[in-house]
């Protein structure tokens, strides 16, 4: 039932807007933005592309590639999960685990873990993709699994923060929270600080859990409820969260963006901005999209504004996501968009295909791995400028030419 609600406001929340209906607009002023030519200033290619399985049709689902030292894993909606060679995309293993899957896959420890839609938590080794165990944790997750040291820790949407054992799957913990009338589909992966487990829950609370014993270390209002209706009220903490040091960035839907220490939970400060998708930072910078596919940047110290690009207006952008001196994005019709961290101007795009990117790309080292609602995956470098043929300067010459006048002058 909840699950079907949380689906039906967001398909309502699109249905509504791509039909008008919302402040009597006209219905030109609520169409997705039309992409606009523009002069790019890198050329992005792409390495190697493979399929994983079967299409997701744009559900939303938490399916995004993760990678270890050594390897690239990713998971289609059909259940087949796969090792990849980041370098070459040469797949070294593959397993069917013949359920769908919904988020994942989380890494760590040797440990591949996925969610089934049916609440099955799965475990595989790393090394080959044999089978460890597999779990009933009795609830929906569109959350991506947390492996931290021996646990495996699963937000469901239920509102209901789960922590199992990496051994076998048997339970550690539970954390619970009240529950909204009326929720968006999706939840915060939790995020790992020191040894606390920190996450957001659909009634705009942030606690962080204390990982060996499921305590609670603190808890933070992010967003309060405000307003009469369910529709109003809504203020769920979801999509990514970031960690930069001892500061946590966390943002919710009709809420806030906020800075908080992980030490206490205390508020650094906050702005007014509405986002689904969470959170990312750099050094500098903390980038969101709002509700309406803006992109923003907020200076990460004081969360002042440094720029904002409407260019993607109601075209579902993902997490804006840093990569190189940009921010990349995909959208509903499988653009990826790259835009300067400096200022937000247009840098490059590419298509990755018809299909709808709602995941967020993966960025390691110099490569950005992307995933599709097609059930395609494909890494993308920028490609560098060549340099020009011609002959370079001998410093043995200059130096030789050095001693001479040396000579001449003596």
């Amino acid at each position: 039932m909840r699950a079907g609600r949380s689906l039906l406001l967001l398909l309502l929340s699109a249905s509504l807007a791509g039909c008008g209906l919302f402040s009597g607009k006209d219905d030109d002023e609520l169409k997705p933005a039309e992409l606009q030519s523009f002069e790019p200033n890198l050329r992005i290619k792409r390495l190697w592309s493979t399929d994983l399985g079967k299409e997701s049709d744009f559900l939303r689902v938490a399916l995004r590639p993760a990678g270890d030292s050594e390897r690239l894993y990713a998971a289609s909606v059909d259940g087949k999960v796969h090792a990849l060679d980041p370098e070459s995309g040469k797949r070294i293993w593959r397993k069917d685990l013949e359920i769908d899957l919904t988020a994942g896959p989380g890494v760590g420890g040797g440990l591949v873990a996925v969610m089934g839609s049916d609440g099955i938590l799965v475990a595989l080794n790393a090394a080959d993709g044999t089978e460890r165990w597999r779990t009933d944790i009795d609830g929906e997750s569109l959350a991506v699994p947390l492996v931290h040291d021996e646990l495996v820790v699963v937000q469901t949407i239920d509102n209901r923060l789960r922590a199992v054992s990496v051994f076998d799957g048997a339970p550690r913990w539970t954390i619970e929270q009240s529950t909204p009338a009326l929720t968006l589909r999706g939840s915060a992966t939790p995020v790992v600080i020191g040894s606390s487990v920190v996450a957001g829950f659909d009634n705009g609370r942030l606690m962080a859990i204390d990982a060996a014993s499921g305590d609670v270390d603190w808890e933070s209002m992010l967003s309060p409820p405000s307003g009469r209706s369910d529709l109003e009220r809504l203020s769920d903490i979801d999509g990514r969260m970031a960690v930069v040091g001892q500061d946590i960035y966390a943002a919710g839907y009709q809420g806030s963006l906020a800075s908080i220490a992980a030490e206490s939970g205390q508020v650094l400060w906050q702005q007014e901005i509405s986002t689904y998708v969470g959170v990312a930072a750099d050094w500098s910078n903390l980038y969101t999209t709002s509700e309406d596919g803006e992109v923003i940047a907020l200076v990460r110290r004081t969360g002042s504004e440094s720029w904002r690009q409407d260019a993607l207006l109601r075209r579902w952008p993902t997490l804006p996501v840093p990569f190189y001196t940009t921010v990349v994005m995909g959208d509903f019709e499988g653009y990826l968009h790259f835009m300067s961290n400096v200022d937000g101007e247009m840098a490059a795009r590419v298509r990755f295909g018809k299909k709808a990117i709602s995941s967020e790309p993966l960025v390691i080292a110099n490569r950005l791995y992307v995933q599709s609602d097609s059930g395609s995956l494909a890494a993308f470098a920028v490609e560098e400028p060549k340099r020009r043929r011609g002959r370079a300067p001998d410093i043995a010459d200059d130096t030789a030419e050095d001693n001479a006048s040396e000579d001449e002058g003596a």
